[in-house]
């Protein structure tokens, strides 16, 4: 990976909401990397670079939702980054709280974050890692429901599922950061 991506909508208002998962376990890897973020207007964004042998940026988009591939493209194009070497951490209404999945490519879920980030950067093909949020009450809520549900605080107990999912990412971050994404996969959805 040469840019890894947290989404989620910038300012005090959104921190703590279910759409800032992407921000919560970035943050993560940034303090475990004791890197901090900076504010870089030609990128749209809170940007960190990860000392090491390669070449590893870490992004929170600050264009909101909807616009982060404004962002993720503007850094990408800068540094000569393909997609293929990109991973971006979101939110998930199709996964439990506390679930994750890490994945190349596929489809975009409905998620305004990603779908920004596939007409930006012009492909589907990046990875992603999916933060479990659940779902309101069913899957036939509708679109106001799902608005109104991810702009919210998770309950306590969903807090706590997702906690302990970011902390499980977390423990496969020297996997994602050696290029062994098989192995981050393998750890990362193996029950134990």
């Amino acid at each position: 990976m040469k840019l890894v991506v947290g989404l989620g909508n910038p300012g005090g208002k959104y921190q703590n909401t279910r759409h800032n998962a992407g921000f919560w376990w970035l943050d993560l890897v940034a303090n475990q990397e004791r890197v901090t973020f900076r504010r870089e207007s030609r990128f749209q964004g809170a940007v960190a670079k990860v000392s090491g042998s390669a070449e590893l940026w870490l992004l929170k988009p600050e264009t909101f939702m909807n616009h982060s591939g404004q962002a993720v493209a503007a850094l990408a194009s800068y540094y000569k980054i393909p997609a293929n070497e990109i991973l971006v951490a979101h939110d998930e209404l199709d996964l439990p709280p506390g679930g994750t999945k890490l994945k190349f490519g596929g489809g975009l879920s409905g998620h305004n974050g990603l779908k920004s980030i596939a007409a930006n950067l012009g492909t589907q093909d990046f990875w992603r890692l999916r933060l479990g949020i659940g779902h309101p009450r069913d899957n036939a809520a509708s679109e106001r429901e799902v608005i109104d549900y991810v702009l919210h605080a998770p309950r306590a107990e969903e807090q706590d599922e997702i906690d302990k999912a970011l902390t499980r990412v977390l423990n496969v971050w020297p996997q994602i950061t050696a290029d062994e994404m098989e192995a981050a996969m393998l750890k990362l959805h193996t029950k134990t």
